[in-house]
């Protein structure tokens, strides 16, 4: 069984600026880390080659200092890496990035699964999973909180929605998006963590993939950001309720009336 985990790199903290001209995250500069929720997708996919056999191939695209999730994605056990990184893929929007990432796994070949995190904390479009099974042309389940079987053809996952979860059975290959509730990831060794810093990861540019280069990039992407601005600043006006306790609960019940909260 293949299986490509694809991951993403964020920033690390929520201080991150926003480029005027394209309203898009300047990442240059900023400190990074793996996408949390992607951490769930790598060890469910790991999880998955333990338990059926075959391979785990991380996939990411971004700039070359995105080498370092990779290698961290290769510590958690993940056999191999590939990262796609040109300027041509600079600025790409869920479409295009979703393209960019289709036309790889093709270039892999032979994949039987694609897991992702279900979303990405930097822009919480939970888009480049569905729009990469697209691609494809391949069924897709998002927010699964469990992989209930493997069979040579097919896959039955646990699918979470607001009123409980969905059972779904898909032929492969298949996407699946992956929600924190499916697994516990684990911590990596220190004889997989040197291992990870000596793996060699082939770097792809649009060339190596077959990809069109109006598709890619900022001029490939049908979306563009028109406006951004941040949250308005929440009220932070506290009040001490003294009293006895029924006292100060049936001043709460009255404060959060006023507030609509009740």
């Amino acid at each position: 069984m293949k299986i490509v985990v694809c991951i993403k790199q964020v920033p690390a903290s929520n201080d991150a600026k926003i480029d005027p001209e394209t309203k898009r995250i300047i990442r240059e500069g900023t400190s990074a880390i793996l996408n949390p929720f992607d951490t769930y997708a790598i060890e469910e996919g790991v999880r998955l080659k333990e338990k059926y056999g075959g391979e785990v191939v991380a996939l990411s695209m971004g700039p070359e200092k995105a080498m370092m999730i990779l290698r961290e994605a290769i510590s958690l056990g993940a056999d191999s890496a590939v990262l796609l990184s040109d300027r041509a893929f600079a600025g790409s929007d869920t479409w295009a990035t979703s393209y960019a990432l289709a036309k790889a796994i093709e270039k892999i070949g032979d994949v039987d699964l694609v897991i992702c995190g279900k979303q990405a904390i930097d822009g919480d479009t939970a888009q480049v999973g569905p729009g990469i099974a697209a691609h494809l042309d391949i069924p897709q389940a998002t927010y699964v909180m469990k992989v209930e079987n493997v069979s040579s053809d097919s896959i039955t996952v646990r699918r979470m929605h607001e009123d409980g979860y969905d059972i779904c059975e898909m032929p492969l290959p298949a996407v699946i998006t992956v929600v924190k509730d499916i697994n516990t990831p684990r911590i990596p060794s220190l004889k997989r963590r040197l291992a990870a810093q000596k793996a060699e990861i082939p770097v792809w540019k649009p060339a190596d993939i077959g990809a069109e280069v109006d598709k890619i990039g900022l001029d490939g992407s049908p979306t563009r950001v028109v406006k951004t601005e941040p949250p308005p600043s929440r009220n932070k006006k506290a009040r001490r309720i003294e009293g006895s306790p029924p006292d100060c609960a049936r001043e709460l019940v009255r404060e959060l009336r006023i507030l609509n909260i009740l």
